[in-house]
């Protein structure tokens, strides 16, 4: 078997011969589009390799999540998508003879290893753009593959993984992840096109994909519903078709065409940057075997739908249409989904409405009850570049967890990080100075804090990113 990853293949061969030896295991996986194919594809592999396990789904890993685990009667434990940051507990634990931890994970690690730790930041490939936890999940899976097994139909989920946890880069995937899109080409199981880079190309109707469509900001479009309307109509093509409006994948080649080069000269006629019209298009990455119209069959919209599931307490739901049910499970996931749309565009208008603080380095808003913390930190990314909301400064964002913590989400920009910001770092730092922890990436990075602390994690996390942007 060759790798995907060659980088990561000893290693990983390492890991899968632990994972064979065990009696049984307990798959521990996070809550977000990431983890949920992470713990799919783990959960796939394991079945294949005919290894017992039982999932469990924490929406963060903690000393008391540790404990709860240690607790158990497993002698090895499988984490994905995160157990890097928490290595310094985790090697605890394992010290104390609890359990034997196998780590999937692309997060910044701790001060601390193990002997079967599989994660591209060891290997000198970023973690936060070129593989992701469903990625590592899925090298580690192609190193479990039985004799005449053959994992690379996992490929579609590692690439719904990495366009979730927010790793396009420039229009596309980058780094290893290209190996994995590869096997997945090969396998039948993704394709991959050149196209408008908007979000709901499967599902919205035209006008609303437009409206809708604020990455790159069109002056009387993005934002504006009769501006999209006049906009379409002008263009010259039929908005309905059996009294239905038709969406992106309705129309035909001449018709997509017709669209684009129509948005492309009004985008230059309100003066966009030549830098931000780019990014108008950018690489599609579909699932092949998923039907044309649903949110399956794009990986963006695959992705949104997972964080609809366990990010309201119901990851069970989101690994289920991982696994491959289409009944029961996707009804529920599209129910849910309604309800996510829902809490983030009235989260997006209450951050508009009420704005953010800006410190010298940083601008941030706290949310206390009024946005679940689950979903606080995709607020804080959509949130970037709306009115008021400034997309050249990172955006630190809180809401109550419980009685006694806050969580707290950070979003920066590529741009940001090309020249410095590590918002992993800051998060850590700051959190730790106040009595909590944290970390995650350089772009994005979240923590928990205790209540009352949030005045002194402002200053530092302000200080910390001061020092990192000159």
């Amino acid at each position: 078997m060759s790798s995907p990853v060659p980088e990561l293949e000893a290693r990983a061969t390492a890991c899968a011969d632990r994972v064979r030896e065990a009696d049984e295991i307990l798959l521990a996986s996070h809550i977000d589009a990431d983890g949920l194919t992470s713990a799919a594809i783990a959960s796939s592999a394991l079945e294949r390799a005919g290894v017992p396990f039982e999932t469990v789904f924490c929406k963060q890993l903690g000393a008391d999540e540790l404990a709860a685990i240690a607790a158990t009667d497993y002698d090895t434990v499988l984490f994905t998508d995160f157990g890097s940051g928490q290595l310094d507990i985790i090697t605890e634990h394992e010290s104390a003879g609890d359990f034997d931890p196998v780590i999937a994970d692309h997060h910044q690690p701790a001060d601390a290893d193990t002997e079967f730790h599989l994660n591209p930041l060891l290997f000198g490939l970023d973690g936060s753009s070129e593989l992701s936890g469903a990625g590592a999940s899925y090298v580690l899976a192609r190193a479990l593959e039985p004799d005449g097994g053959d994992n690379r139909d996992l490929a579609a989920l590692a690439v719904v993984g990495a366009v979730g946890d927010m790793q396009i880069s420039d229009g596309e995937l980058v780094g290893a992840n290209t190996g994995i899109v590869e096997e997945g080409l090969d396998a039948g199981v993704v394709e991959t096109g050149t196209d408008l880079a908007l979000y709901g190309k499967q599902t919205r109707p035209l006008p609303k994909l437009l409206e809708y469509a604020t990455d790159v900001y069109i002056p009387g479009i993005s934002n504006d519903q009769n501006g999209a309307l006049r906009f379409l109509n002008g263009v010259g093509i039929d908005l309905k078709e059996n009294g239905d409006w038709r969406r992106w994948v309705d129309l035909t080649a001449d018709e997509r065409q017709t669209v684009a080069s129509a948005l492309v000269k009004r985008a230059m006629r309100k003066g966009v940057s030549a830098t931000k019209i780019d990014g108008l298009v950018g690489t599609t990455y579909t699932l092949a075997a998923e039907p044309e119209g649903t949110e399956l069959r794009d990986v963006s919209e695959f992705s949104t739908l997972l964080n609809a599931t366990a990010r309201y307490d119901r990851a069970d739901v989101g690994l289920a249409v991982c696994l491959g049910n289409r009944d029961a499970a996707l009804e529920r996931a599209r129910t849910l989904l309604k309800n996510h749309r829902r809490n983030l565009s009235e989260a997006i208008s209450w951050v508009q409405s009420e704005g953010v603080t800006k410190e010298e380095n940083v601008q941030w808003f706290h949310a206390e009850d009024r946005i679940r913390e689950t979903i606080v930190g995709i607020v804080a990314g959509m949130a970037v570049g709306a009115n008021g909301i400034d997309r050249n400064v990172p955006i630190i964002a809180f809401a109550d967890e419980d009685d006694e913590n806050v969580k707290v989400s950070s979003r920066g920009t590529p741009h940001l990080t090309r020249k410095g910001l590590d918002l992993s770092v800051v998060m850590k730092t700051a959190s730790q100075a106040v009595g909590g922890d944290g970390g995650g990436h350089n772009v994005a990075a979240g923590a928990t804090v205790p209540k009352g602390t949030e005045k002194e994690f402002i200053e530092r996390a302000d200080e910390l990113v001061g020092e990192q942007l000159g």
